[in-house]
């Protein structure tokens, strides 16, 4: 008999949604007159309706649950990750829900340069019509001890780094958004290093978890969320995953990151999530789980060790946790 090994992150079989509910989902609720999935009173901001009025990708959705990636949390309800947001552009609370639908989804180009033998701009539709849409359950750590377990839909960034053909020499990965002040109030803040930057190791970047959210709840991201293109990479602190990204770019030197920027003592490149490792102002070794409030000790690389702990071999002296 063979002996199956599970995966840090799996759930039992009973707690799985099973496939033909999962992609019958859209039918039943557009049928009941219901915003999928969406938790909000009238679906208002979150709807499918909302969504499609200006997000042409919004019939790609909901796409098939990739049932390899499985957390063994429930999901957080969509109207409390949906209203509890950090997206600096739009301000420095977590209520930048409503201020963030003034960002235009459409036209969205998206640059890929540096060190690649495949240099383009690329239109957001037709890099979705280029990949393989799947759903995965991931948990995302915030640096600010709290967390959620989030359906996100997207592609492997591994798909993207292999439409780019690094070269020899790309060491790094370096991913920016937007910068468009009239639209995002919080980039009128002229002291911060704006536009966000952030970025990664070829081989973080084409590590089997490193994922680029295009959807989430089944339906195309939210603004709130980094609408349309982002970055969720679930071993790592959240100001890793770069929202509303407009540029890829391979290069053999090190990105310096937006966070890094302004207070490198207390934000590194690498940002893994260790308990054990506090913050300078706070502990990390609990987190505080949207919608429930309750307490959970914080777990190594975010849970996520067995798949990403041999990225950081032979790299003494890096502040590897924060």
């Amino acid at each position: 008999m063979p002996i199956i090994k599970k995966r840090a992150w799996d759930l039992p079989e009973s707690a799985v949604t099973p496939e033909h509910v999962f992609l019958n989902r859209r039918q039943i609720l557009a049928g009941l007159g219901f915003a999928a999935a969406s938790g909000v009173a009238g679906g208002s901001l979150f709807s499918r309706a909302a969504h499609a009025a200006d997000d042409p990708s919004a019939e790609l959705y909901p796409v098939a649950r990739n049932d390899a990636y499985q957390v063994e949390r429930a999901i957080t309800p969509e109207k409390v990750s949906s209203t509890y947001n950090n997206f600096y552009e739009f301000g420095s609370h977590k209520q930048i829900a409503s201020a963030a639908q003034a960002l235009k989804i459409r036209p969205w180009e998206v640059k890929i340069d540096g060190l690649c033998d495949n240099p383009q701009t690329i239109g957001i539709d037709d890099l979705l019509s280029k990949v393989q849409l799947e759903e995965r359950v991931y948990r995302h750590r915030c640096v600010e001890a709290w967390a959620m377990t989030v359906p996100w839909s997207g592609f492997p960034l591994a798909d993207l780094v292999k439409l780019a053909g690094p070269q020899a020499g790309a060491k790094y990965l370096r991913m920016e958004t937007f910068f468009d002040p009239e639209v995002a109030s919080g980039q009128r803040a002229s002291w911060n290093p704006w536009p966000y930057v952030e970025g990664l190791t070829i081989e973080e970047a084409t590590n089997e978890l490193a994922f680029m959210a295009t959807g989430i709840y089944g339906k195309p991201l939210a603004k709130q969320f980094g609408a349309p293109l982002r970055l969720a990479v679930p071993w790592k602190y959240g100001f890793k995953s770069i929202k509303s990204i407009v540029r890829f770019t391979f290069t053999a030197e090190r990105p310096v990151s937006f966070w890094e920027k302004i207070q490198a003592a207390e934000y590194g490149f690498w940002a893994n999530v260790n308990p054990e490792v506090p913050h300078p102002r706070w502990s990390q070794a609990t987190e505080r789980l949207l919608a429930t409030d309750e307490r959970v000790p914080t777990r190594l690389y975010n849970g996520y060790g067995e798949q990403v702990a041999h990225l950081y071999k032979d790299l003494e002296g890096e502040a590897l946790f924060m």
